[in-house]
């Protein structure tokens, strides 16, 4: 039942809104209400928003009844920052335009493009857009550029903060601004007249501070999302500029982006990587640091723990189970539109590090099966891991940066501290190049000894990074929830309260994703935990990444793959504690419909997961486990009672065949349809093929 505000929310915007994209039952809200992250918080109203004039509508209403919004597209954040207990807009459907121009030098994208499709849009003209995580193939433009999401080959030179050309954005007022309509611009500069000059304020109180202004300049040489992106008021000049810049890592708190433009980026057409094993990971990040000046397009780092997580893929040399403890890997890429150019790469690259030894020889391939076994092994490393670890436990992936020569030091001393902990099944990777290390290792939120000592870790993670190393605590995947506690300690309290200025700059009652990236609760990160319960043995290692989404032919319709087993943890869940009989009922209502009849279980969904969860699998056996109990008695009764069965059977067509005689096809058909509609199916529809009864057959008659 919603409360007064939120259920004149929901009829006020039911005007303009088709009510069938208002969702407000427990099963629908908790469904589209998951994101990849480990904490969940239930909306109570989830918005399908189709277009800019809804959302516009949904703001402003909002903001009269002082409800809070988050908007999110595909979800596949990874720390909390999609989520909300109040209302969710989800900008997926309807928002797929896409224009290329300016002789192809910018693509104008709308957030409910999936990355990858923007690239294969763009792949004709031998272009792509700078940002490629490695969720490409699931996360969305609104995702890419709020989060200012970078990845394996752009490194900081091509993301999302770089190679932003425009951005369309709708304020907590519903103010629309278009940086690249000089109309857009004047109108806001006109209207908006104080924001124009705090924004000023806060450019000139930094240039003023050489303190702050050199920490900030420091701080993004690598990469950095910790909080607000206020490199904006070091690189620029321009308000509209500033604020173009600051939206991109904004998380979805500042403002709605309807569209962004990127500028295009060459799409070489010859590849090349080699998986390159190293004696120990020391000799991993000297050749690093070597190869920062080599002709290479992205080195990726992965430590033996990562190989172990891949060696028994089918594609997976047999050589990865024998590798030493101490082995590391760097997958090195490098690429060129010249093939000839591409082997003088491959040969400078050899040279550049030929000082330090290699486990093994190595080669540089193109060829399609081990090129893209080499990357796979790479971009499905958090969910493969996540796959791996004990049914019950969620997995977490921290996100942090190092200065590169200091990129050595940083792992083994991050390995000593998930042996402190006891983390034993931590794995550590990343973009070298960047000084960017990913960890992945799961956890236990069941008892509070388990959620204390992961409350130790963090704690002695942001003084590792921060005071030991002065890295970033998140480099690429957002603050989010898990990293607002400690957002000020790697900033300062100058720099943090820029970011305070700014969030209430573009939000002044908090209202826009509040508790995310700004947040003054210490314990954040400690709350709001999400439940995996176990479920059923085909889907228990599902980490809810979303990578199945854009592979299942009822996601939009209903639910998709990673929905549907949301749900099924939360049935079994709340059967189990028995703590809210009401919402099991609820949710059970509309489950039938929804998570069983319009699965196609066609197994698509098992393609496209790192851990091949074949979601219509589990399907078919939820069917079989959820006949119920009345139908299984009548089944069973059936079965012990043909004879009498077929008899009853036998007498029923006699009597349709009779009347049939009498109406004929016209009035018999008639009479059918209408009995079918009143008992809503119930009554099968008669045709005029239907046998009459037979004759009982004679058992005794001897042949």
């Amino acid at each position: 039942m919603l409360s007064p505000s939120y259920q004149k929310l929901n009829d006020v915007l039911s005007v303009s809104i088709d009510p069938k994209r208002i969702l407000t039952n427990p099963l629908q809200t908790l469904a589209y209400g998951t994101d990849a992250s480990f904490y969940r918080l239930i909306p109570k109203i989830v918005i399908l928003a189709h277009n800019e004039a809804e959302v516009i509508e949904i703001i402003k209403q909002a903001k009269a009844l002082d409800i809070a919004l988050t908007f999110r597209a595909a979800g596949t954040s990874l720390s909390g920052q999609a989520i909300t207990d109040s209302v969710l807009v989800v900008a997926t459907h309807g928002w797929k335009n896409q224009e290329i121009f300016d002789n192809n030098q910018k693509v104008k994208l709308e957030p409910g493009i999936i990355g990858a499709k923007a690239n294969i849009f763009l792949a004709p003209y031998g272009l792509k857009i700078g940002p490629d995580p490695a969720s490409i193939g699931a996360c969305m433009i609104g995702g890419i550029v709020a989060n200012n999401a970078s990845g394996m080959c752009c490194g900081t030179a091509q993301n999302s903060y770089q190679t932003i050309a425009d951005i369309r954005i709708v304020l907590h007022d519903g103010t629309v601004l278009d940086t690249a309509d000089a109309k857009s611009v004047d109108a806001f500069k006109k209207n908006q007249p104080a924001l124009i000059q705090e924004i000023e304020s806060l450019r000139d109180t930094i240039k003023s501070d050489e303190t702050l202004y050199h920490q900030i300049k420091n701080k993004f040489k690598i990469k950095n999302t910790t909080g607000y992106s206020i490199n904006a008021l070091v690189d620029y000049q321009d308000p509209i500029d500033i604020i173009k810049h600051l939206m991109v890592g904004s998380e979805g708190t500042l403002a709605f982006i309807s569209s962004v433009t990127f500028k295009t980026v060459i799409d070489e057409k010859h590849k090349s990587c080699s998986l390159i094993f190293f004696n120990t990971i020391q000799d991993a990040c000297n050749a690093t640091i070597l190869l920062k000046s080599a002709p290479v397009s992205a080195v990726e780092l992965l430590d033996r723990e990562s190989i172990r997580s891949v060696e028994n893929d089918t594609d997976s040399p047999e050589y990865f189970k024998t590798l030493p403890e101490s082995a590391c890997a760097l997958l090195v890429e490098c690429r060129d539109n010249d093939s000839a150019t591409l082997k003088e790469k491959q040969a400078a690259i050899r040279l550049q590090i030929q000082s330090i030894p290699t486990y093994t020889d190595y080669e540089f391939t193109s060829d399609p099966k081990q090129y893209n076994f080499n990357w796979k092994a790479r971009k499905g490393l958090l969910p493969t891991v996540g796959g791996l670890r004990k049914n019950g436990t969620t997995v977490i992936i921290e996100d942090v940066a190092f200065p590169l020569p200091q990129l050595a030091d940083a792992c083994l001393e991050l390995k000593d501290l998930f042996k402190k902990f006891e983390y034993h099944d931590a794995v550590l990777f990343g973009h070298a190049l960047e000084g960017n290390l990913h960890f992945v290792f799961s956890q236990d939120f069941s008892n509070q000894a388990e959620v204390d000592r992961y409350e130790k870790l963090m704690s002695e993670l942001a003084i590792l990074v921060v005071d030991r190393f002065n890295g970033s605590l998140k480099a690429e995947h957002g603050t989010g929830r898990n990293m607002t506690p400690f957002v000020e300690k790697e900033w300062g309290a100058t720099a943090y309260d820029i970011m305070k200025r700014i969030k209430n700059i573009f939000d002044p009652n908090n209202k826009i994703n509040p508790d995310v990236i700004i947040n003054t609760d210490p314990k954040a990160h400690l709350k709001n935990l999400k439940p995996l319960p176990e479920c059923n043995d085909i889907v228990d290692k599902c980490m809810e990444c979303g990578f199945c989404e854009p592979h299942c032919v009822s996601e939009g319709l209903t639910l998709s793959p990673r929905q549907r087993i949301v749900i099924a943890r939360e049935i079994s869940r709340l059967e189990e504690t028995n703590d809210d009989p009401q919402r099991l009922a609820d949710i059970r209502k509309d489950v039938t419909y929804q998570l069983d009849e319009t699965c196609a279980t066609d197994g698509l969904c098992a393609l496209a997961c790192p851990v091949h969860i074949d979601t219509g699998k589990f399907v078919k056996t939820w069917r079989a486990k959820e006949l119920d109990s009345g139908d299984k008695k009548m089944a069973a009764y059936i079965g012990s009672h043909m004879a009498g069965t077929t008899s009853m059977v036998r007498t029923g067509l006699k009597i349709v065949s009779f009347f049939h005689s009498i109406f004929g096809n016209t009035i018999m058909t008639a009479l059918s349809n209408v009995s079918h509609f009143i008992t809503f199916g119930k009554v099968p529809k008669w045709i005029p093929e239907m046998p009459k009864g037979a004759h009982k057959i004679n058992t005794n008659q001897k042949h």
